[in-house]
This record gives C-alpha cells, structure tokens and sequence, in this order.
C-alpha cells in the first residue's frame, strides 16, 4: 500500500456513523468511496455488536490502504467467542449476511486472528486504477 491512515474508534453504535465519515472523507477522489463505506459501516457495526469492543470501554480501529489498484478497508476489534462467517443465504443464523455483501463488492476478503483480537478486511478494486 503506498498510503495507509488508521484512527481508533470507542466501541459504541454511534462510532460506526463517525467511522463512515472517516472512510468517506479519505476515498473522496481517490477510490471506491461508496463501497468502502458500505465495507466499513458493516465491519464497525460487526465489531461493535459480537466482539469485545462493543463493552465498556471498547475500541475498535479502522485502518485505510491506498494502493496502486486496491484500496483495503480494515477493522481490528477486540475479539469474541464468534469468528467471522458467510451464512447460507437462507439460513435463520443470525448474522453473516453482511459479509455476503462484503464479498460480492469486493476482490477479496478475510480474517486476521491477533493474540488480543483480529481484523476483518476487504480489497476493493480502484475505480481510477
């Protein structure tokens, strides 16, 4: 990546709004802005609701890549018991239907397991690239 900005986040609901303004002020003119947001809103949102950062005195981060022909959104949490999943599109399991979203707007996707939590991330494809 030949740029990378990151800023840390409380791990509250009402972050994820200020994560997506983040994402969105940064990509303006230089990438899949609507994209990347659509990608950052639902990883803060996941990291709020099923990981460690959404309790007291949570955090979540969201790192931006900027590279010749991908942008990577990531979101680092504090980790859970759960571990990122695609549902089955008919299956009643709660959650991992926005990673189905994830992934069809994106080249890739994956998870990175860290001792004190893990990141999500998702490559987009750079519309000016």
């Amino acid at each position: 990546m030949r740029s990378r900005w990151c800023r840390a986040f409380p791990g509250v609901a009402e972050e994820v709004a200020h994560a997506r303004h983040f994402v969105a002020a940064l990509l303006h003119e230089r990438g899949p802005a609507e994209d990347a947001v659509l990608v950052v809103s639902e990883l803060a949102t996941n990291a709020v609701r099923h990981t460690l950062s959404g309790s007291a005195g949570g955090w979540f981060l969201v790192v931006v890549g900027l590279g010749e022909d991908l942008v990577r959104i990531e979101v680092v949490d504090q980790g859970g018991r759960r571990v990122p999943h695609l549902c089955d599109a008919t299956s009643e399991e709660e959650g991992g239907r926005g990673l189905r979203m994830i992934a069809a707007c994106a080249k890739d996707w994956g998870v990175k397991s860290w001792p004190d939590g893990r990141s999500v991330w998702a490559d987009l494809v750079r519309e000016d690239a």
